[in-house]
């Protein structure tokens, strides 16, 4: 098997406040289904993210909160990457933007791009607080959306409707920190001049021309990512500022501009290639491997608030600078709602993760299951606690759980978690075991096409096929007739739940280790998924519940 390289990354979070389930639906999880299995299938993966700490949503928390930006940002840096890590979302690099390699090499990246005449500097007009004595940046300003009519859109983009703006774009533009409409006022900045790079953007975007990623195939794209993208395009791309006039972020590395720092949205995306740096350094090898080789996949998961700065914004940034590989896939998801409202982190409308893994101690996978099971990869969809509590039980537990029970139980009771020997095997034995054949091919092709809620799907469809099996061949009941053909239908049974260990690890990481556990299975590959994986005679463990029942008062 031809052995392939993926830098997979997820959008770094903001470090204004914990994770909630809507981050973990659009960008984490599915990235981390995603790299687990390439993992799984033998192939190199650096799966990065970190926090993002330069936002103005960081200065805002900390003066709401009356603390500096520096208290906020280690603070939920610290929660932020425990809890991922407790979730078991398996980075292969978390990292920071407020660290001083990051400061270094997006400073260097400026001013390269400076010296290839990226930029345009110009003097303008911008938004001033008087009250405050200072230059606004986008996310101080909030007004009315001019698309959607969203009287809180921010200066930069309305979350309603998505649409990316500007501040002078607002009807009836007030600062945020005072909550008075703001003055103009002159100032200079570096600006991105954007409308240069339609015509490539055009084409890469939609005939995967001028990228230099040989496999990059934009049919393979979601149609509501081309669709932004063309959209943004045809009304006429602007040249947008990258640098603001702030005290909080990483210095635009020009003499004389001490307060000015670079755009966000400039920094966040750098911080990729320094966590890939770090990563690669720790790994021994060279970083080049997953930005500047034509053989690397560059794989961005995302929310679709996020598009625009991932398919447009950043590629340009990646061409200006030369040698760099364009991203082969930008799987952006929609909104997760809650109970049918949107999510909101300063409406406090969340479920949070850190929390949830208190209140729900060692169910990691259940919330795992549910997310991906209603995963919002083509349109906005709705978690509510009454589906969780229902998938819990009516899935994992009845179906998947009750299966792995059967089997253990049997083996325990009749044979003393010793394997039995297969002896004739039926038509039907046969069709069990070449559908196991089949199962990873048919996951993991709906996992390459990004489809993860149709690949747990077939995941529980593996077994749902092991309940009708041994409902059908009945073995409690065959066991007092025919020792021999029992002996079968368990070992047949035990090769599913192993087939189900190794296929179901992507998705749920725990119950695939406490299953292989249980079973007492060595580490196999993906492509080593076979219907004999379990030797006849090899003991097992005694049985324990993969899941537990959720009652009512629970929710």
């Amino acid at each position: 098997m031809e052995k392939k390289r993926f830098t997979i990354t997820s959008a770094l979070l903001y470090a204004n406040g914990p994770i909630h389930l809507g981050h973990l639906a659009g960008a984490y999880l599915p990235a981390d289904i995603f790299a687990r299995y390439q993992k799984l299938k033998g192939h190199d993966v650096a799966f990065i993210c970190g926090s993002d700490e330069h936002g103005a949503a960081i200065t805002l928390q900390a003066k709401k909160d009356n603390v500096s930006p520096k208290e906020i940002i280690d603070k939920y840096h610290e929660l932020n990457k425990k809890s991922f890590k407790e979730f078991g979302i398996n980075f292969s690099f978390y990292d920071r933007t407020s660290s001083a390699e990051h400061h270094e090499n997006a400073q260097e990246i400026f001013t390269l791009l400076e010296k290839n005449n990226s930029f345009t500097k110009k003097t303008s007009q911008q938004f001033y607080d008087e009250t405050n004595k200072q230059f606004l940046a986008d996310r101080y300003i909030i007004g009315t959306c001019p698309k959607c009519s969203n009287e809180e859109a921010y200066g930069d983009q309305c979350e309603k409707c998505g649409s990316a703006l500007s501040p002078e774009e607002l009807i009836n533009p007030k600062s945020s920190l005072s909550g008075e409409a703001p003055i103009l006022k002159e100032t200079t900045h570096w600006y991105l001049p954007m409308q240069r790079h339609e015509e490539w953007l055009k084409e890469w975007i939609n005939n995967g021309e001028f990228n230099q990623k040989r496999n990059h195939d934009p049919k393979s794209w979601k149609s509501q990512v081309i669709g932004q993208c063309n959209s943004w395009i045809e009304s006429g791309l602007k040249e947008r500022s990258m640098t603001r006039d702030l005290d909080w972020g990483v210095k635009v590395p020009v003499e004389n501009n001490e307060e000015k720092v670079l755009y966000v949205w400039l920094d966040a995306p750098i911080g990729y290639i320094t966590a890939t740096k770090k990563f690669a350094k720790k790994q021994g090898v060279d970083w080049k491997r997953y930005w500047k080789n034509n053989e690397s996949e560059i794989i961005h998961f995302i929310g679709k608030d996020n598009i625009v700065f991932h398919c447009i914004i950043f590629p340009i940034i990646l061409k200006e600078l030369g040698g760099y590989s364009l991203p082969t896939n930008v799987p952006a998801n929609a909104f997760l709602n809650l109970e049918g409202r949107k999510l909101s982190t300063s409406k406090n409308w969340a479920i949070w993760l850190h929390e949830y893994l208190t209140d729900f101690k060692n169910q990691q996978d259940t919330l795992r299951y549910v997310l991906c099971a209603t995963a919002p990869e083509s349109k906005d969809t709705d978690f509510t606690w009454k589906d969780f509590q229902a998938r819990n039980n009516n899935e994992l537990v009845a179906v998947f759980g009750n299966f792995i029970n059967r089997v253990m139980v049997l083996t325990n009771k009749y044979w003393e978690g010793v394997v039995p020997e297969r002896s004739q095997l039926t038509k039907y034995d046969n069709q069990i075991l070449d559908s196991i054949k089949e199962y990873p091919k048919r996951i993991g092709d709906s996992i390459e096409k990004y489809r993860l809620r149709e690949a747990l799907n077939e995941l529980m469809n593996l077994a749902r096929t092991g309940n009708k099996y041994l409902a059908e061949t009945e073995p409690w009941k065959c066991k007092k007739t025919d020792e021999e053909r029992t002996k079968t239908i368990i070992n047949v049974s035990i090769q599913i739940s192993a087939a189900l260990a190794v296929l179901c690890e992507p998705f749920l990481p725990y119950t695939s280790k406490k299953l292989k556990t249980l079973l007492n299975m060595k580490e196999i590959i993906w492509d080593d998924i076979s219907a004999s994986m379990i030797p006849d005679l090899q003991k097992i463990k005694k049985h324990e519940h993969l899941f537990t029942k959720i009652e009512d008062h629970e929710i």
